[in-house]
């Protein structure tokens, strides 16, 4: 039995994540290549987990998973959520007692040019795992990680709760909302039922904002477009500088996911809910504002003007309302947007100049554990 395995006692919800529950505690990350997974992984190992990955290869060069070696401390294994018996396979090879599933198609842009492929990945995918999870003894907690965006967007000025209803004009938005559905409904049909068995698995879902950080060099997402622009000493093109956004650095929502699992695998039934990781209202800003910060951080990079030719619908306003988290997860946004994004900056200037990645990344980690609580 690994160190990390077994009941956790005395535990006490919110914080930050805490390194005695998770020293020796093996964890399954699928997406662990992509952005938000190479950070959780990099977090992970720094916490002394045993840490496993499965996912498609990185789909940028470079990567957070190659520049920072993500791989470097865990099992990681290619492939992809779609492949049931594989992802089954890779479950029961390393045995996990906590599963994050953060495998995902994750561009709104890109569910319109796939949208069938954008289902596979993201309704197929979860409900795989969930299924593989089901049929191993040892898996005590899983939190799948869906999105903001999975709400029925009404272009409200106040911030979506959990219990509002689910919809999605989009394909990935949509397919986001019915990875939420199935999530509920195997929780519901076979992890709390007594009539189908008691198997010791408690399943949430945690939906966060638009995260910012460094190492995300995917198209279509504003961060990266504005680092390429600045690095080019060119005006980044915005799709819609006007629309509101819950902006947040990737380090809070992935904290939430932690200190979520950390409940799961305390009290189980009663945190295997949905919930929101969103910042504070005065961090729920539009698309120009963020560009504007990001511009001051890079030492007065060129602006930006309006991205040419017709797009996309995409919602006007976004807000989430995380009270949930804040009232019983004790839970709250430790790096305002500001330090996020000087954060972000400082890592890609770091990786521009040639600095030990892999080392810088998880100084940022150090630095948000210490920092003062929100």
């Amino acid at each position: 039995m690994a160190d990390g395995e077994g009941a956790v006692e005395g535990v006490v919800a919110g914080g930050v994540a805490d390194a005695s529950l998770w020293r020796g505690r093996r964890v399954l990350v699928t997406g662990h290549t992509g952005f938000k997974g190479g950070w959780l992984c990099l977090w992970l190992q720094h916490l002394g987990a045993e840490v496993s990955g499965y996912a498609l290869a990185p789909d940028t060069d470079p990567s957070l998973f190659n520049v920072a070696r993500v791989a470097d401390g865990m099992a990681s294994v290619i492939g992809d959520v779609a492949d049931a018996d594989a992802l089954t396979e890779v479950i029961a090879a390393h045995r996990p007692e906590v599963v994050f599933h953060l495998a995902a198609q994750a561009r709104v842009l890109e569910g319109y040019r796939a949208p069938a492929r954008t289902y596979l990945a993201n309704v197929m995918g979860t409900v795989n795992v969930l299924e593989a999870v089901r049929g191993r003894d040892g898996v005590r907690a899983v939190v799948v990680v869906t999105s903001d965006k999975c709400y029925a967007n009404r272009d409200w000025p106040w911030g979506y709760r959990e219990a509002d209803a689910l919809g999605g004009f989009d394909p990935y938005s949509s397919s986001k909302a019915c990875a939420e559905i199935a999530a509920a409904a195997w929780r519901d049909a076979f992890f709390s039922d007594p009539a189908h068995g008691d198997l010791g698995t408690s399943v949430a879902t945690a939906r966060a904002g638009n995260v910012v950080g460094g190492g995300d060099w995917a198209p279509d997402r504003l961060l990266p477009d504005l680092v390429r622009a600045a690095r080019k000493d060119e005006a980044a093109r915005l799709r819609h500088p006007d629309a509101v956004r819950p902006w947040q650095h990737v380090l809070d929502p992935l904290n939430g996911y932690l200190v979520l699992a950390e409940r799961l695998l305390a009290d189980g039934p009663a945190f295997a809910e949905a919930w929101n990781f969103g910042p504070t209202d005065d961090d729920a800003l539009p698309v120009r504002a963020i560009a504007a910060r990001v511009r001051a951080a890079w030492d007065g990079a060129p602006g930006w003007t309006p991205a040419a030719g017709s797009t996309p619908h995409e919602a006007a306003t976004l807000r989430l309302d995380a009270s949930k988290a804040r009232s019983r997860l004790s839970w709250r946004p430790r790096w305002s947007i500001e330090t996020g994004i000087a954060r972000t900056v400082d890592w890609y200037r770091a990786h521009l100049g040639g600095a030990e990645m892999r080392k810088h990344t998880l100084e940022q980690i150090e630095a948000f554990v210490h920092a003062p609580d929100g």
